[in-house]
């Protein structure tokens, strides 16, 4: 049985206790915030000791595994502290998305955990759906061919106005994560971005992309749109045929060049994913099975590695915004 505690148990941190509770192979083993009343709250509703110190946590219980559910400036500020305290404690990370709004922060996240040997695995949940796993298969199976272009729109509707890059820094690292999980490393971009009337933040932006294959891609993203319409859309094509994702997991449409014969994949009315809270539950079972099977660090899906490759292609694009559009090689941290 894996133990786990969670860090941080607000409104995403309690999704993260409710899966982990289900899990049949994990125990939420205890949780912890800096707000005493709301760590009291979560222990008091799931029967176990709450703590706001983490230091304080690992030196009473025995954990295996740490789910960072913080949240702070444009999302993840309040991931680099609790995350590196887990890692110098030898344990697994799971830390919510954005890894960190900082670059600087992501990097040494990422080196402390190779450098200590654990699992650093992050939230990118878009990626663990039926849609995107038979996706995944196709391409790997080389059903597209060779990759020539992949399109993707993600788009919902938040007001928040943390600061002017909060759309780029906690939304996208999603978005960026689905393309380069299709494509590949991403190489260069290009960047503009809009603000809404009345908004003082890049609320919607369009990215070009050069993938390091020598494929192109485009982002458009936006903060503007209404909840009632699909939130995500993903269009891969290469020389042998072409794939649709159509609203992170409501179904997958893969078109050969040669044949008008479709794959389909859609999720079921009964037995599916019944919302995008499901896509949580789908991410912590991918990351607890690759524990179980002793994966090693490297091979995690989605992992810290993966995250940093995302928040790195975020910064290059903010950079080519900043530079009136001027394209902008990415940065690599192996």
């Amino acid at each position: 049985m894996i133990r786990v505690a969670v860090v941080g148990v607000n409104h995403i941190g309690k999704i993260h206790c409710n899966a982990y509770k289900r899990h049949p192979d994990t125990e939420l083993a205890a949780v912890c915030d800096l707000m005493p009343e709301r760590a009291e709250a979560a222990g008091r509703e799931h029967g176990v000791p709450a703590y706001t110190d983490l230091r304080e946590l690992l030196d009473r219980e025995r954990v295996d595994l740490v789910a960072v559910a913080t949240a702070g400036i444009e999302k993840g500020s309040h991931h680099f502290e609790p995350a590196m305290i887990a890692i110098d404690a030898g344990k697994d990370v799971h830390v919510e998305k954005p890894i960190s709004n900082s670059v600087e922060e992501a990097r040494r996240m990422v080196a402390a955990a190779r450098e200590k040997g654990v699992r650093l695995a992050c939230n990118l949940n878009h990626r663990f759906t039926p849609a995107a796993y038979k996706a995944k298969e196709l391409v790997e199976q080389g059903k597209l061919g060779s990759m020539l272009f992949l399109n993707m729109r993600l788009t919902i509707q938040n007001p928040q106005e943390d600061t002017e890059w909060l759309h780029m820094r906690a939304l996208h690292p999603h978005s960026i994560d689905v393309m380069r999980y299709f494509a590949g490393d991403v190489k260069r971009v290009q960047a503009f971005m809009t603000k809404a009337p009345g908004r003082r933040s890049w609320s919607t932006v369009s990215i070009n992309m050069q993938f390091a294959s020598g494929a192109v891609g485009h982002l458009t993203g936006s903060y503007d749109m209404s909840m009632r319409h699909p939130i995500e859309y993903c269009e891969a094509a290469g020389t042998e045929g072409r794939l649709i994702i159509d609203n992170v997991y409501e179904s997958m449409t893969y078109y050969p060049h040669k044949s008008d014969e479709l794959t389909v994949v859609r999720n079921p009315l009964f037995g599916g994913m019944q919302g995008f809270d499901d896509t949580f539950a789908h991410r912590i079972n991918r990351f607890i099975a690759q524990i179980k099977s002793g994966d090693a660090p490297a091979l995690i899906e989605a992992s810290g590695a993966d995250a940093l490759a995302a928040q790195e292609v975020i910064e290059a694009a903010i950079r080519s915004h900043r530079e009136n559009g001027i394209p902008v090689d990415v940065t690599t941290h192996g």
